[in-house]
């Protein structure tokens, strides 16, 4: 009953936000995040009273399964937008973009934390520093396909973000198992080659190829079936069983075999999108269902967001370092990487602030970091965290301007304005009477 009662009040609280901020004219993404630290432990979870919040972090985190599920759900929609038609004419851009704008917001991160660590050598130490720049490539794919689905937004830039977004994920697991294989190396004293450049190989190859399987064996499951109401019903199950199968971790001798789930899951949708014919349709209906899910998985990471943070000055301090030179890499990464592949003036000056959003991803990265690196870890997880909380608070706005800038995303025309306070006020006499 606890849990049911959290998930009805997460649902119901990020559902209530978007009204009370409709006025300000805030994406949903932002409202879901703040009802999210609202009903935190920080917030009214700390009255400790049943059923008004989550009371301990401990309550939030019994609800990880479904932030699971609907990663897989969000990484499957993006892997939708590869279909090789439109690779064609974007692939080679994406793939330019993608590894540049990450690499070079390594760098900045980089460079910006050693002047910190030179500075006050007892708060920040060399592992920390190589840490949390390699941390700083992750762009998070679910604040960024929220926004896109919100305002409905198409055109240039949003059919190059959505890969690029997807891209970063198979880069920054690279740049953080090289980054973090010497950051442990410089504390442990002895380089390990399997951890830098082994495992990182393999658990993207095994990601790819587990999503390939999978999404090759959906689509022949499907012609099984005549009613899309069937298909469906395939197609989300399948869903279910990559984020599943994507949790497997075991060893094969000294190399570790892992999956990452956003991986998995956008090779599914990729294969999927390309070799079924009725995909689109599918995909449609797939977006429909996994609406409230999506709802759910934001109000549920707000609430994980720990406001603590902000009591350190040592955290807050590096916490800003990291947000202005990632944010800095970002933008001018991006911006010379799309003016190199001949994109348009408007993605060259735009593309950048679209890729600020940060989450799922980077808060794994620093689960890893918190666990391996003793004594060091944490230091890292609290400035992720800080980063985190003020990237996805604000960075679903940013994308918003940049692509309503750019003319992806387009005022509501008079013609559609009217047709809805028609329909409107139909319904508001039919329930008159």
């Amino acid at each position: 009953m606890s849990i049911l009662l959290s998930v009805s009040i997460a649902l119901l609280a990020g559902l209530l936000m978007t009204r009370a901020f409709k006025p300000l004219k805030l994406p949903a993404v932002t409202a879901y995040l703040i009802a999210g630290v609202l009903i935190g432990p920080y917030c009214l979870g700390a009255l400790g009273i049943d059923g008004l919040g989550f009371k301990t972090s401990e309550a939030v985190g019994a609800l990880s399964l479904i932030s699971e599920v609907a990663l897989g759900f969000i990484a499957f929609s993006i892997g939708n937008e590869f279909r090789l038609s439109d690779l064609r004419k974007t692939g080679k851009q994406a793939t330019v973009i993608g590894i540049v704008q990450a690499l070079v917001a390594t760098l900045l991160v980089d460079l910006a934390l050693l002047v910190v660590h030179f500075l006050m050598p007892d708060k920040l130490t060399v592992s920390q520093v190589l840490t949390l720049g390699a941390i700083a490539t992750a762009t998070a794919p679910a604040a960024t396909l929220m926004v896109v689905r919100q305002y409905k937004a198409k055109g240039p830039l949003t059919d190059l973000l959505l890969p690029i977004v997807a891209l970063d994920d198979a880069v920054g697991l690279i740049v953080f198992a090289v980054s973090f294989g010497i950051a442990r190396s410089l504390l442990e004293g002895a380089v390990d080659m399997v951890s830098i450049l082994v495992n990182p190989l393999v658990e993207i190859v095994c990601s790819l190829g587990l999503g390939a399987v999978m999404g090759w064996l959906l689509t022949q499951l499907e012609k099984m079936f005549n009613s899309n109401t069937n298909r469906l019903n395939m197609t989300i199950a399948f869903v279910f069983v990559t984020v599943a199968l994507s949790m497997m971790d075991f060893h094969v001798g000294p190399v570790h075999i892992s999956f990452s789930s956003l991986l998995v899951c956008m090779m599914l949708g990729t294969i999927f999108c390309n070799i079924c014919p009725l995909s689109e349709d599918l995909m449609g209906a797939t977006d429909k269902w996994t609406s409230p899910l999506f709802a759910l998985f934001f109000v549920i990471s707000g609430a994980e967001l720990e406001l603590n943070v902000f009591l350190d000055w040592a955290i807050v301090g590096v916490g800003l370092v990291y947000i202005i030179f990632r944010s800095l890499g970002k933008y001018t990464g991006s911006l010379a990487s799309a003016k190199m592949t001949k994109c348009s003036p408007e993605i060259c000056k735009y593309l950048g602030i679209t890729l600020l959003p940060q989450a799922g991803v980077a808060l794994g990265m620093c689960a890893i970091a918190a666990e391996q690196l003793p004594g060091q870890g944490n230091l890292i997880r609290n400035i992720t965290l800080f980063a985190v909380l003020i990237y996805e608070l604000f960075g679903p706005v940013f994308t918003r301007w940049a692509l309503t800038k750019a003319g992806d995303i387009k005022p509501m025309s008079e013609e559609v304005r009217m047709r809805r306070q028609t329909k409107l006020a139909a319904a508001q006499k039919t329930s008159e009477k």
